[in-house]
């Protein structure tokens, strides 16, 4: 399996603030103060939770799109609970459809909502392999 999407990151020099690049973006990922960052960006479950929401909603209005349907806007409210003792976390998404789709557009389409990438990636098996480096 080859690469596809690679992104770096590293501690830009704040506490605990990290510069992320894709090489063609940059942003930052951070901690809230009460965790001793400086809040410059969103902490990692947030940023999980963005590539869902953003892989929901390109999909859903990519398909919409091939279908010529009328979705005017897809609405994604995504959260984030985990036990961090046990291992088990939960992600909940909440998607509206906002247009003129009749009741089998929208089933279809809350249908495809299950099969956008990141959703795939997070409900199957990831093995991540780390190596140390010098």
């Amino acid at each position: 399996m080859m690469a596809r999407d690679i992104v770096n990151a590293h501690l830009s020099g704040e506490p605990f603030r990290a510069l992320l690049t894709d090489g063609r973006h940059d942003w930052f990922g951070d901690v809230g103060r009460e965790s001793g960052g400086m809040d410059a960006g969103p902490d990692p479950h947030a940023q999980l939770l963005a590539a869902l929401g953003t892989c929901t909603t390109i999909t859903l209005k990519m398909y919409a799109t091939r279908k010529g349907w009328p979705l005017d806007d897809v609405r994604v409210r995504l959260a984030y609970a985990a036990d961090h003792k046990d291992g088990d976390a939960r992600i909940e998404r909440q998607v509206e459809l906002v247009g003129a789709l009749d009741a089998e557009q929208r089933a279809r389409l809350f249908e495809i909502a299950n099969a956008c990438p990141i959703h795939k990636l997070l409900t199957g098996e990831i093995a991540i392999s780390t190596t140390l480096t010098e």
